[in-house]
């Protein structure tokens, strides 16, 4: 239990990025001595004969390797946005995150009982 409190302690930011089968965590954490770092993990949910299980994968980036990382990745999606599929509507995709299945529906019944 305590191990569980000083974890939670660490997480100082979260961002989900859901994704059809797989879901995204960008997560900001602190070291004991207040340094932080990222952890990127991809969740995808795989069905089996019982229901269904996560396989995660996760990075741990580091301070030092932040400027690095961005521009790296920064250069492989522009490659692939303006060399391999210049033509492609990757806006397309730019939707909100789905929301969450507790929230009421915003659309009106139609049944008027007066």
């Amino acid at each position: 239990m305590e191990e569980q409190k000083d974890r939670d302690k660490n997480d100082i930011f979260s961002k989900r990025v859901r994704a059809g089968k797989r879901t995204y965590f960008f997560d900001v954490k602190a070291t004991r001595s207040n340094d932080y770092y990222l952890t990127i993990t991809e969740s995808k949910r795989k069905y089996q004969d019982d229901g269904f299980t996560y396989e995660k994968h996760k990075i741990f980036l580091y301070k030092e390797d932040f400027n690095k990382f961005m521009n790296a990745f920064g250069e492989a999606i522009s490659h692939v946005k303006t060399e391999l599929m210049p033509e492609f509507d990757f806006d397309q995709y730019d939707e909100e995150e789905e929301k969450e299945p507790s929230e009421p529906s915003s659309k009106k019944s139609e049944l008027n009982w007066d």
